[in-house]
């Protein structure tokens, strides 16, 4: 199966992409809305997710790999369908790619990030994924 493409919002003051490098590894959990959740529960080991900081600086900054399935958040005594992954660090993007300049893409018109803003995990098409990589300057579009 080709790989899949994301984008993971975090509040850097909670946790940023440089937290991410420094652990090597980590969970990412904390996922409540229900469309957020099928978006997280559709992933599969090896896809990639753009680490996007939100609050001030509202840029994608990173790249991690998901390494696994999906399964059941081990915190929280609930329904199955609260999932988690975990996820490695790939690569810091060489420049930040700002909320600002996605907006000013015409390219990345329908962008879910756009469309629907308060998701914490949005799908990002081959195409989007492509332009996010070259407005970056990343030279990898699939590590």
């Amino acid at each position: 199966m080709p790989i899949q493409h994301w984008l993971l919002k975090t509040e850097p003051s909670e946790f940023a992409f440089e937290d991410l490098v420094a652990r090597g590894r980590e969970t990412w959990d904390g996922i409540s809305n229900p469309l957020a959740l099928k978006h997280l529960r559709s992933t599969r080991a090896g896809d990639l997710a753009l680490i996007y900081h939100t609050g001030k600086e509202r840029s994608a900054v990173g790249i991690a790999r998901i390494l696994a399935a999906p399964y059941p958040d081990p915190k929280r005594n609930a329904p199955p369908r609260s999932v988690v992954v975990d996820i490695e660090p790939v690569a810091a993007l060489p420049q930040p790619v700002s909320l600002q300049d996605i907006k000013a893409n015409p390219q990345l018109k329908g962008f879910d990030l756009l469309r629907i803003s308060r998701l914490s995990v949005v799908p990002v098409s081959a195409q989007h994924w492509k332009i996010l990589m070259k407005m970056s300057g990343a030279r990898l579009s699939r590590p």
